[in-house]
């Protein structure tokens, strides 16, 4: 397990277990790191844990590339928040949210990783174990393989992002008020 995956989960154990309750909220990063902005969603997480954001009613994860290996989460939680690139043609930086039911909900230039995170969805509707589901996705202006840094459009969308994410937590948090 890299440090930081480390760092993140025992933090998420020791806030769990200080007392104020379940949370339903998971905040899922997918992306792969080693392809330039594609891993916007990893780096998102990262950029949490390394500026010490605390986001007390959400647990986060670092994905990755996403897939079946990501379904058991889906039974813990209520609300799932995915953050993940596409190259939709918008202005690289350029953050959008939508509100997924179906596969076929997801855009089409969803990166790389798009039928495993298509086809896990798919299989969690089949077996009716499906959360509110929300996707905020960055434009990206293309994948570099064997890159690990972001695009500074890309990079300096992670405030704003950061922003939206806890503005959305917000909200949900007051609607089970």
């Amino acid at each position: 397990m890299r440090s930081i995956e480390k760092a993140i989960s025992d933090r998420m154990q020791k806030s769990s277990t200080n007392g104020q309750g379940e949370r339903n909220v998971l905040i899922l990063g997918i992306g792969n790191l080693l392809m330039g902005d594609e891993g916007v969603g990893v780096h998102f997480i990262h950029a949490l844990f390394e500026q010490k954001i605390e986001i007390s009613q959400a647990d986060i994860i670092d994905g990755g590339v996403g897939g079946f290996a990501l379904m058991g989460y889906f039974d813990d939680y209520e609300h799932i928040i995915f953050i993940d690139a596409t190259m939709d043609g918008k202005t690289p930086g350029s953050i959008s949210l939508i509100e997924p039911k179906f596969a076929s909900d997801f855009p089409q230039a969803l990166s790389a990783h798009d039928f495993g995170l298509k086809d896990m969805i798919e299989s969690l509707y089949l077996l009716g174990k499906m959360p509110n589901l929300y996707l905020f996705t960055v434009t990206i202006p293309s994948i570099l393989p064997m890159s690990l840094e972001l695009s500074s459009e890309v990079q300096n969308s992670i405030p704003e992002l950061i922003k939206k994410v806890s503005t959305l937590i917000a909200q949900i948090s007051n609607s089970h008020s």
